[in-house]
């Protein structure tokens, strides 16, 4: 059985299955792509991905197979629990996908999307699961806790959406493309904002996200410095896998020695996915295989969608680089791509 790829010129070309891919990048989305229900299809196949729910269960000291799988009291979407329950979900995916292979896919680059970024050191070796799932417990705590604001989704350049919000005491929080820029700022602020928009460009549709607070702008500086006090007592190992850091578009030194320093600026300065990406092509990164959470109305959860697919094709697009694109978000994704791809 074939399946279909974007080539460089963004033309429909069939992959074969079985067919190698070179240069593979594993990514993970954030916050946004969680949904109830998430994992619920992995335990029923996968003993790996059980045991991935159960470890994490047992460090939080919470079910978060019963918040993830039903979430009775509506939790899910607080950040303080957001955050594990994708890391779980994301690391729970990577294992399933992980048993159906015959042999391992070596990734020559690990990148994640703001809460990403930790599962991607993860994987690097540079945290344990148990590390990783504990510091972004904490980091979701501070950010619940501390979070104040709004943020909004405009579709501008960073530039142009810089000049508009510089007038409503906003912030740029995240440069997810060319054209799509978030920005952050007080409700207040965020609504005025919006007004202007409606106004002054009525074909333009800018997008309010559902957050606790304008994350990744100065309005998370106090979270972001007691989150800095907890990553002191963290040892970052060296890392066997390159990771990009959503702060500086650069990859991390191999050794952890600036990981700390990363991830506190990461929390309240803008998350550059674009430059990301741009730093992936240029090491001629050819293959995405994105792992974990979901988007999509449906609640099954092998109706979902991938959270970054989007962005990131049309990041490559830009550059004229070729990517083959991968989901492995539930079975019956992760079933494909395992069957699809080899290396």
């Amino acid at each position: 059985m074939d399946c279909f790829i974007i080539t460089k010129k963004f033309h429909i070309a069939q992959f074969k299955r079985g067919a190698a891919v070179a240069n593979v990048m594993f990514i993970f989305p954030g916050q946004g792509s969680q949904y109830k229900g998430m994992g619920i299809d992995l335990i029923e196949k996968s003993k790996s991905a059980l045991e991935v729910y159960n470890k994490a269960s047992s460090v939080l000291g919470y079910d978060i197979s019963e918040l993830s799988f039903q979430d009775k009291n509506n939790q899910i979407n607080l950040t303080k629990y957001t955050q594990p329950v994708l890391m779980t979900h994301q690391i729970a995916c990577y294992e399933f996908f992980k048993d159906l292979r015959e042999s391992s896919i070596n990734p020559m680059l690990l990148a994640g999307h703001s809460l990403g970024e930790y599962t991607a050191l993860v994987l690097s070796g540079s945290i344990t699961f148990e590390e990783g799932i504990s510091i972004v417990s904490k980091r979701g705590e501070l950010m619940g806790k501390h979070g104040s604001g709004a943020m909004l989704a405009m579709p501008f350049e960073r530039k142009a959406a810089k000049d508009i919000i510089n007038q409503f005491n906003c912030e740029i929080a995240t440069v997810n493309q060319l054209k799509q820029t978030v920005v952050g700022g007080a409700h207040t602020d965020i609504e005025r904002l919006l007004e202007r928009l409606a106004n002054d460009y009525p074909k333009k549709r800018a997008v309010q996200l559902r957050t606790e607070g304008a994350f990744h702008t100065s309005l998370m500086k106090r979270a972001a410095d007691e989150f800095k006090e907890y990553l002191q007592d963290i040892k970052f190992r060296e890392m066997s896998i390159p990771v990009l850091s959503n702060f500086s578009s650069e990859i991390h030194k191999l050794d952890g020695s600036e990981s700390e320093e990363l991830l506190y600026n990461q929390l309240y300065k803008p998350v550059n996915w674009l430059g990301c990406m741009q730093t992936a092509a240029e090491m001629e990164v050819h293959s995405i295989i994105e792992f974990g959470g979901g988007i999509g109305n449906d609640t099954n959860p092998n109706e979902k969608r991938p959270n970054l697919e989007g962005i990131t094709k049309k990041n490559f697009r830009s550059m004229e680089n070729t990517v083959n694109y991968f989901p492995a978000i539930n079975t019956s994704t992760i079933e494909n791509t395992a069957k699809i791809i080899r290396q």
